[in-house]
């Protein structure tokens, strides 16, 4: 039966439901030190159609690979709660501030490292930009065929995966020869549950940085088990050209930063009534808020 070497691109994001007036810094970039860590939403989405593949056949890799400071070890653990087999954490101080562009030129260089990937997954986009470029660019710079908008793989055979993706205006199935680079949508199914078994297989996994400040019984316990070795690569491991990196490498530009505080200035209370709704919607077209 075939394995697939299948790559999971996962990244931690801040949490949007607590965004407050320290969310962004004075050049325009997030500050994620303020704000609650979580595992972007439709990259579980993501991370769940992998492990479908592997379902289906047993002997398939599952590997998560992320960006980010070093806190973001977290997401790989999470992903190997869940079903992966092992991770990967793009980390340096010349990531900090990169757009998509210079996001996707590390993501891809670190990718080839990681030689035969028969799939890549991401979520459709990150909860913090909301550009849904990522996927697509790294797809371009590894000339890897890029399908968007996936919702469920459907089957496997043949060498070729049947995909159904959701778009605007309705439902399509394709099929596409392997190599190929996915990106899946919130519609998704949700990703399945930490599995209490791997949590605890998994819970002492560290990048070497964490091991620093680990105890010696865990920096012990990682060393005699290798499936426990998180691996941590910094631009050196990837041979990137450093001034695309960053914000060196990110055309994207912000602005201005300013906070938004909605206030009602007057409330009208309508009376839950047939009559009452049909005033209201008629008082909404006349001010063309509707139709």
């Amino acid at each position: 039966m075939r394995a697939y070497k299948i790559i999971v691109l996962a990244k931690q994001v801040p949490d949007t439901r607590n965004v407050g007036k320290d969310a962004m810094k004075a050049d325009g970039t997030i500050n994620r030190a303020a704000l609650p860590a979580i595992f972007n939403p439709e990259d579980l989405n993501a991370l769940e159609q992998a492990l479908k593949i592997k379902d289906m056949f047993p002997e398939s890799t599952i590997t998560i690979f992320t960006m980010g400071p070093g806190r973001a070890s977290e997401i790989v653990r999470e992903g190997l709660f869940r079903g992966a087999d092992n991770g990967v954490l793009l980390t340096d101080r010349a990531f900090a501030g990169s757009d998509t562009l210079a996001t996707s030129y590390a993501i891809s260089q670190g990718l080839r490292n990681i030689k035969d990937i028969d799939l890549i997954v991401a979520g459709r986009q990150a909860i913090d930009g909301d550009t849904a470029q990522v996927g697509s660019q790294v797809a371009e710079k590894l000339n890897m065929t890029p399908v968007t908008y996936v919702e469920s793989i459907e089957k496997i055979e043949n060498n070729e995966i049947y995909l159904k993706r959701r778009l605007e205006n309705g439902v399509e199935t394709v099929k596409c020869p392997f190599p190929l680079l996915i990106t899946v949508n919130g519609t998704a199914d949700p990703c399945r549950a930490r599995n209490a078994k791997l949590i605890m297989k998994y819970k002492y996994a560290k990048i070497p940085s964490e091991l620093k400040d680990a105890t010696d019984k865990v920096a012990e316990i990682v060393k005699s088990r290798p499936y426990l070795h998180i691996n941590e690569w910094t631009v050196n491991d990837i041979q990137a050209d450093p001034k695309d990196l960053g914000l060196s490498g990110s055309p994207t530009k912000v602005k201005a930063v300013e906070n938004v505080v909605l206030q009602a200035k007057e409330s009208k209370t309508i009376p839950a009534t047939d009559d009452g709704i049909e005033d209201l919607v008629k008082e909404l077209i006349s001010s063309h808020t509707i139709g």
